[in-house]
């Protein structure tokens, strides 16, 4: 729990410690929106304009349509199972685990529509592997692996982590060198606390603005298709009886959260707080997780 900058409380269970990393699952997916952000920054992209995915611009293809803006609110309307019955049915765990590893993103682009685009909310993990694609076709030309994996690495942390802070970050990719976007970023604990504060107010650990107000305030702001859902960004899943501050988060698989609020606390005054869980719980318990994280911003920042 970090408080104005400083750790007010950490604890970690029997076995880990500062020295360990921690996988972030869905946690990245906000990582890769903050990239995207940079290269909209740059001009590189436009937020409205339709995706830079070549393969949907034959004649023809209604997928030619998807905008940036409608793959960040996981609006694009492609055909995506994120959880799939049985589980081994899931599109993301044959893209990430099993079929289709040696170029996940090729499998993410090939997706039919099942929705016009921007009709339809669809969390998809495949989506942010489409997002971090479009990264590195705007980056480099390159199709060789270790070439388009290396300009992405060397972009985000010249741009990112290390302007955050967080200098302990390690990045997977697959086998045609996308960075997979949407999960499997290892970073220690401190570390999500500093991607945690860039979501905040879009400052590094020196003072610095990294992510720019405008496209702060995007991925903060709720999407046409899931209030609760931004540009990559969760917002108020923990605000328990319309109590407590309003939250913006990052959220992973089996209760990995990096909530973020401010406010006034007990004291009256204005704090900042960053608050980090990782943690491995199973889906059906995961509920009672939220439900106490939401007590405890509550209890931190009283009032609406």
């Amino acid at each position: 729990l970090v408080e104005d900058g400083k750790v007010i409380a950490k604890r970690y269970a029997p076995g880990y410690s500062d020295a360990n990393r921690f996988i972030s699952w869905s946690t990245a997916k906000t990582m890769t929106a903050m990239l995207v952000g940079e290269l909209v920054s740059d001009g590189r992209l436009q937020l409205d304009a339709p995706a830079p995915i070549a393969e949907w611009h034959r004649p023809g293809d209604p997928r030619s349509g998807i905008t940036l803006r409608q793959l960040l609110q996981m609006s694009s309307g492609l055909k995506h199972t994120e959880v799939g019955k049985p589980i081994e049915a899931s599109d993301t765990n044959q893209v990430l685990f099993v079929s289709g590893t040696a170029d996940m993103a090729a499998r993410a682009i090939a997706q039919p529509l099942e929705a016009k685009p921007g009709e339809k909310f669809e969390y998809s993990s495949l989506t942010t592997i489409i997002l971090a694609e479009v990264i590195t076709r705007t980056l480099t030309d390159s199709r060789d692996p270790k070439t388009r994996a290396k300009v992405y690495r060397d972009f985000a942390f010249e741009r990112l982590y290390k302007p955050a802070g967080a200098t302990g970050a390690f990045l997977e990719f697959d086998g045609a060198g996308t960075q997979i976007g949407g999960s499997l970023i290892h970073l220690p604990l401190d570390d999500f606390a500093a991607m945690g504060a860039l979501l905040l107010d879009g400052k590094g650990a020196d003072g610095s603005q990294v992510i720019a107000p405008d496209w702060l305030a995007f991925m903060k702001t709720p999407s046409p298709g899931k209030a609760i859902y931004g540009g990559q960004t969760w917002l108020n899943r923990f605000t328990a009886d319309g109590k407590g501050p309003a939250i913006a988060s990052m959220n992973g698989h089996l209760g990995q959260y990096v909530l973020t609020f401010r406010g006034a606390g007990r004291d009256g005054k204005p704090h900042a707080y960053v608050f980090v869980r990782l943690g491995n719980t199973r889906e059906d318990k995961l509920d009672v997780v939220e439900h106490a994280m939401g007590k405890i911003a509550a209890g931190l920042v009283p009032g609406r």
